[in-house]
């Protein structure tokens, strides 16, 4: 065989695997932009490392455990507030306590030391915002902090800006005055 047609040979395998290695990388690009598009990449985003890692994911999604069962304040309260260990021991004072990250906690809670948790969601000190009156007209937690209940690490899900919450309370046909907001 001439070195021509060895070389004409390659060329007809060649193509074809080009072709099929870019048909793959379509289709694979094509399913990861749906998965993408429909919010169905695990996991939704990572907040900030916290000092003991706690997965909402788990609790909120899989175990079904309800926000306010962690942050009891947050319906009749301004604020959601962190619960304290005592709340995290109902649970851990029985399950997973060897867990190196549980017996932390339980070792923080003995000692009464708090956990200081890197802050996810913050808003200037001029802007007054009270959780139980939006939670008592029933709107979502998840509307202002996305689908925590897919999350492992808390991530901020909303830039709360003056224009995302003049949008939602026209939406819900709520007060515009300056004064609500801004004491």
């Amino acid at each position: 065989m001439s070195p021509a047609s060895e070389d004409k040979n390659m060329k007809k395998w060649k193509t074809p695997l080009w072709a099929a290695v870019a048909a793959a990388c379509v289709v694979l690009l094509s399913f990861l932009a749906t998965l993408v598009y429909l919010d169905q990449l695990y996991p939704v985003g990572l907040g900030p490392r916290q000092p003991i890692p706690f997965s909402h994911r788990v609790h909120a999604g899989v175990k079904k455990i309800s926000c306010f069962m962690c942050h009891s304040e947050a319906h009749r309260s301004s604020r959601a507030g962190i619960p304290p260990l005592q709340t995290c021991l109902l649970c851990h004072s029985r399950i997973i306590r060897t867990y190196p990250y549980i017996a932390k906690l339980r070792a923080l809670a003995a000692s009464n030391q708090p956990v200081i948790w890197a802050r996810v969601n913050w808003l200037p000190e001029f802007v007054y915002f009270d959780h139980s009156m939006h939670i008592q007209r029933g709107i979502d937690c998840g509307h202002c902090h996305g689908d925590v209940s897919r999350m492992d690490r808390v991530s901020k899900a909303r830039k709360f800006q003056m224009g995302f919450c003049i949008q939602c309370h026209r939406y819900n046909r709520a007060t515009h005055d300056c004064f609500t907001c801004h004491r």
